[in-house]
């Protein structure tokens, strides 16, 4: 492959605007002129040189850590601290540095995913000489460097563009021009086949690339709990500016009216200290001393938290796969919560919700169906014990993976049955397989479309194996005899025909054409004299539907050769037409595919990943919204619709806007709004929606309404119209009022459109799914970006948030881990921010009592180690361990999952019960201490109500009332919540005794100024009387408001828990419920994921070996692809799911 020069050097990409490309082969110094990006690719944040500057600015955009650095500031000016600066500057390092780690690993795996991406080895010739070295190319390929062959060709071209269907360029060489179109374009990561080598040019590279220009950029992910802690920082520093301005004004009257008079035994000159100057610098004071209402050990907490929730997703054994030995991985740590609050699921199909793998079930051949018969669910385990598969190694060339139960076939084949014969020689002709042999003899099919290959592989197995073709020939091997048909016309594929038919002549002579394509299109076909056959079929036809089956027609026709001439004349005139030639064509194939006799019919099972279907039944349930984002054809993409449960058959309609102009999709969503609302006219009579005011306000109740009636279908070419500033509001709120959303024949970047847009204007929390590079754009612009390890590469994996191997492990990280998460998460922060407010709020009251002074009611090292030592291991274990209810019960009850989506567990208006529970308390262990220590003599009669004692006295009961709450607010129990919650209560004590005792005094008299406080203290009986009243004041009526709730107002989990614990202590064995597949209302499941334009490559021969010149074309193009209503697959589904009667997807 001859590669030009400029992708060689690596320079930097264009500071210009392209408006054209030019690039001339062999001529480095003409295109360096360009600065073309080179090859390389780049989806990391970070390097060297910009990690720390970038990764601290984004630290900093969190409101907490600008809080905490200028609150350290603060600190360090000594005329207004009251705290050492080590108190804030520890914890803060301590946070920065641990994001900071965080990041750097999660770019690491990018920079390694991108060198080895542009470190691929490959074999360049120079001068006839290999040489293996690492340069940036597309990897198995052999570049060759040959001056000799002196190629000066010139080509111009587009400007690089992320449009994967569209490609316009001229080639100039020899004083001639060539026009380039997408057809002589390969796209990065494409794979090169049917030829040995190739001549080409790099046109565009690295960056340029229009995969590169789908794939989006790396974006700084937050979730909405982060967006809502940010604003209540800023709700916390304006109270607490409040509340510093309340104590500042304070302390100015104080110093004004009292201060004075001591004044004399401070040394102090009169008027050297002005009231209103003392009230500034209190005001700062107490800024610093009531900071820790929101203490940066919130931050350390919360990471910690995360990280663990993250190992536990790791560690899931119920989410890996063996047959890969892969596991789950959480890529990040810092979107675990937001996992519980899932609205919208956008998945990608081939390869995740299916496994790209058909397989050949049934047929149906003249009247008889060959294949695995549906039993009785009672019948089937015996009857499984009696199959044994045919035995095909009596057919050279046969598969051994193929399986098929039904011996009468192959009996069929061995008689000489002739319709049978018939049919296998059809599926081994027509079709657009290419077959190569690999270096052991064995036959390599390689296909356009995974149905075409399930079908050819059939009739292999079956004896007639299709061995090779050229642009004249097609040559199968039938029951050993090697048999050569002359290929006379191919009619290919489109979306309007719905089949494809080839016309061969056989050796005795005898002309025939062999069709196959969707029923309900090939039965208007038929000629009358098939008779009963048509009927007997399309019964065959429903039971396969009703299975869930992807059904073809097979039908042939005895061509008169004279007839045949002469149409073939009148198509080499068309073909060559300059007017109308698409329209002659069709009506040409019109002509010729009438007065078929019917042979029968296939039926393919798209096999769906294990677990797709009651995975998205659940997803259902819980709420979730999943839309299908695919590049499949829409046919392939309802069917699979239809067989993973996503499109069912009691929804009344599936809509499908497919128009190729703005006017034709603007017209097809007014119609499809007024089938929406024009059904439902008498829900919506009185409730007008306010489009103009709020075109897309989430649900309103006539959302609400239709929401489980319809699907919505749309194609590429109508989408980039629908995506448009005009139209997007109508197609958002349309698509949001269907159940469920397919597009189809969609581009990378038009997956990432699709979910920005619900991003910004539903403001719900989304998820992207899929396993492909083309679905990169996509998981980069949703919320949570999930990557499946499948059989397209790691391109997705490496770029997601959470990756894992089966779409069906995505119920459980979000039912499981996801609500687990946001459960703990939001637990964690209510009792956090009461727990803090109940703390130091008690400065607040101290203040109306010490003069407004600023002086701490704690000692400085409790204050330092209450978040830190006393109250840390407790809430990370409730924030790490804690569940309301077990995994399973997370997983068979998805209405458990709505608390999340609505976002009940943590918002403002809990945010302010925590604040006034926190605010409650702190009045309790403050006054009640107070006023039992007043005036009040100990037991041997001296005076104990000292400012140390009545410290020790509020401290602890602080200790202890927020290690009783904790107890309370713990729903799951372990060892782990024992040991911490009850040994930091006696860590403190340990701590509180050492730090007043006189050997610590003696060693630092100047830190430790309590010496035998707490023995004198806690030595009193009457004081554990004060800390028992207060712990019951503040612990009652909370209490008493829970009982009151869970008896009045239980919860879905309330409800659920009580049954688990009545369940643990008798549980029956249960059995697994049987699983059946019900009949289904009558519905075409058309099987046939092609794309039109193979019929013109295989007669052309452009697709062959070069060692078979090609003729001169006698088939073109078919008309382009248009609108057309579709059948549709008949879906796999639960028992549960009713039968309603709507046949055919409505056209609009």
């Amino acid at each position: 492959m001859a590669r030009n020069d400029p992708d060689r050097t690596h320079c930097s990409s264009p500071v210009f605007s392209e408006v054209e490309r030019m690039v001339k082969a062999n001529d480095r110094e003409f295109n360096e002129k360009f600065q073309y990006a080179d090859n390389r690719i780049h989806t990391s944040k970070y390097n060297i040189l910009t990690f720390l500057p970038i990764n601290l600015f984004e630290q900093f955009q969190r409101v907490a850590n600008a809080y905490f650095l200028f609150l350290l500031i603060l600190q360090l000016i000594p005329e207004i601290s009251s705290l050492t600066w080590f108190t804030t500057i520890v914890p803060l390092i301590l946070v920065i540095t641990m994001t900071a780690v965080k990041d750097a690993t999660d770019d690491y795996f990018r920079h390694k995913s991108d060198n080895q991406v542009n470190n691929r080895q490959s074999e360049v010739l120079l001068d006839g000489r290999p040489t293996c070295f690492s340069y940036q190319v597309v990897s198995h390929m052999v570049f060759v460097t040959l001056k000799q062959l002196s190629w000066m060709g010139i080509v111009v071209c587009e400007a690089p563009n992320n449009k994967l269907d569209t490609f316009s360029g001229v080639l100039t060489w020899k004083d001639s021009k060539h026009p380039l179109t997408n057809q002589n374009l390969i796209l990065r990561g494409c794979v090169l086949r049917n030829t040995s080598w190739c001549f080409g040019m790099v046109i565009f590279a690295g960056p340029d690339t229009k995969l590169m220009q789908n794939s989006g950029k790396t974006k700084f992910k937050r979730t909405s709990i982060d967006r809502l802690m940010n604003t209540l920082v800023l709700w916390i520093f304006g109270f607490l500016v409040c509340l510093g301005i309340i104590l500042a004004i304070g302390n100015s009257f104080w110093e004004n009216e009292v201060g004075g008079r001591f004044r004399a035994f401070l040394f102090w000159n009169e008027g050297e200290k002005n009231s209103i100057f003392s009230g500034f610098l209190t005001f700062w004071s107490y800024i610093i001393i009531l900071n820790t209402v929101v203490p940066i050990s919130l931050y350390v907490s919360v990471e910690v938290i995360r990280l663990g929730h993250s190992y536990f997703i790791n560690w899931d054994r119920k989410m890996y796969y063996p047959r890969k030995a892969t596991p789950a991985e959480a890529r990040t740590t810092t979107l675990n919560e937001e996992l519980g609050q899932i609205e919208y699921v956008f998945s990608d199909k081939t390869g995740t919700l299916t496994q790209n793998i058909m397989t050949f079930k049934k047929c149906s051949i003249n009247g008889k169906v060959y294949g695995e018969k549906q039993e009785d669910v009672s019948q089937k385990k015996e009857i499984a014990e009696k199959k044994k598969p045919v035995d095909l190694s009596v057919t050279s060339q046969a598969e051994r993976t193929f399986q098929f139960f039904d011996h009468s076939l192959m009996e069929s084949v061995q008689l000489g049955d002739p319709k049978v014969h018939e049919f296998l020689r059809l599926l081994a002709l027509c079709h657009t397989v290419m077959s190569e042999e690999n270096s052991a003899g064995q036959l390599i099919y390689q296909v356009q479309s995974p149905d075409e290959g399930a079908l050819v592989t059939a009739a292999r197995n079956c004896g007639f194996i299709f061995k090779s073709r050229t642009p004249e020939t097609i040559t199968i091997e039938e029951l050993g005899t090697l048999i050569t048909y002359q290929l006379l016309a191919f009619l290919d594929f489109n979306n309007v025909r719905k089949r494809m038919s080839v016309i061969v002549r056989n050796p005795a002579g005898q002309i025939k054409l062999y069709s196959k394509g969707a029923d309900t299109v090939l039965f208007e076909k038929l000629h009358s004299s098939n008779e009963n056959l048509p009927s007997v079929t399309f019964g065959h036809l429903s039971e396969f539907a009703g299975e869930g089956l992807r059904t073809l027609a097979i039908a042939y026709r005895d061509l008169d050769d004279k007839y045949f001439k002469e149409w073939y004349k009148m198509l080499e005139d068309a073909n060559s037409a300059t007017d109308e030639r698409d329209e002659r064509l069709c009506r040409l194939y019109e002509e010729i595919e009438r007065d078929l006799m019917l042979l029968g019919a296939t039926a393919i099972e798209d096999k769906l990943q294990e677990g797709v279907i009651e995975t998205i039944t659940s997803l259902s349930l819980a709420n979730i919204k999943v839309w299908i984002l695919t590049g499949d054809k829409q046919e392939t993409a309802i069917n699979v619709g239809y067989a993973c449960n996503l499109l069912t058959d009691d929804m009344n309609d599936v809509l499908v806007v497919a128009g190729n102009t703005g006017a034709e999709v603007r017209e097809e969503l007014r119609t499809v709004k007024e089938i929406l609302f024009g059904q439902n006219q008498r829900i919506l009579d009185g409730q007008v929606v306010c489009e103009k005011q709020q075109p897309l306000e989430l649900k309103s109740a006539a959302e609400e309404t239709l929401a489980g009636e319809h699907a919505l279908v749309i194609n590429g070419h109508s989408l980039a119209y629908a995506l448009e500033s005009d139209m997007k509001n109508d197609f958002l709120k349309l698509a949001c009022m269907c159940r469920a959303v397919v597009c189809c024949r969609v581009t990378p970047l038009q997956k990432a459109q699709v979910v920005e847009l619900v991003k910004k204007y539903r403001n719900a929390v989304t998820l992207a799914i899929g396993d492909g590079a083309n679905d990169v754009s996509m998981i980069k612009s949703a919320h949570i970006g999930v990557g499946i390890s499948g059989q397209e590469g790691l391109q997705a994996v490496l770029a997601s948030d959470y990756s894992f191997a089966q779409f069906r492990y995505l119920q459980r990280l979000l039912f499981v881990h996801g609500r687990w998460s946001y459960f703990r998460m939001c637990k964690f922060l209510c009792y956090f921010f009461y727990k803090n407010f109940a703390f130091t709020l008690v400065h607040f009251w101290f203040g109306f009592f010490c003069g407004f002074s600023a002086q701490t009611v704690y000692d400085q090292w409790f204050i330092t180690l209450f978040n830190i030592v006393y109250t840390s291991l407790p809430v990370l274990a409730m924030g790490i361990f804690d569940q309301d209810v077990n995994d399973q019960n997370s997983m068979d009850c998805p209405q458990l999952y709505e608390p999340g989506q609505l976002n009940l567990l943590f918002n403002k208006r809990k945010f302010f019960i925590c604040v006034a529970h926190g605010i409650y308390t702190s009045l309790v262990l403050f006054f009640i201490p107070y006023g039992a220590l007043y005036n009040m003599a100990g037991e041997d009669g001296r005076h104990v109500a000292d400012y140390q004692a009545f410290a020790v006295t509020m401290a602890t009961s602080l200790v202890i009332v927020v290690s009783v709450q904790i107890a309370l607010d713990t729903s799951y129990w372990t060892v782990i919540n024992h040991i911490f919650i009850w040994g930091s209560v006696a860590t403190y004590f340990s701590v509180l005794f050492t730090m007043h005792s006189n050997g610590v005094f003696g060693i630092f008299p100047n830190h430790f100024p309590f010496v035998g406080n707490a023995r004198q203290a806690l030595g009193q009986k009457y004081i554990w009387l004060v800390i028992l009243l207060a712990t019951v004041a503040a612990v009652l009526p909370v209490v008493a408001v829970r009982w009151l709730s869970m008896d009045l107002y239980p919860t879905p989990s309330d409800r659920i828990r009580q049954w688990q614990k009545a369940q643990n202590k008798s549980r029956p064995p249960s059995s697994p419920r049987p699983q059946t597949r019900r009949s289904s209302s009558r519905r075409s499941g058309y099987a046939f994921a092609h794309q039109q334009g193979y019929g013109e490559l295989i007669t052309s021969g452009r697709n062959m070996r070069a060692e078979h010149p090609p003729p001169a074309s006698r088939l073109e193009n078919m008309p382009a692809n248009s609108p057309s209503w579709m059948e549709s697959l008949c879906k796999k589904t639960t028992d549960t799911v009713g039968s309603f009667t709507r046949d055919t997807p409505v056209k609009l």
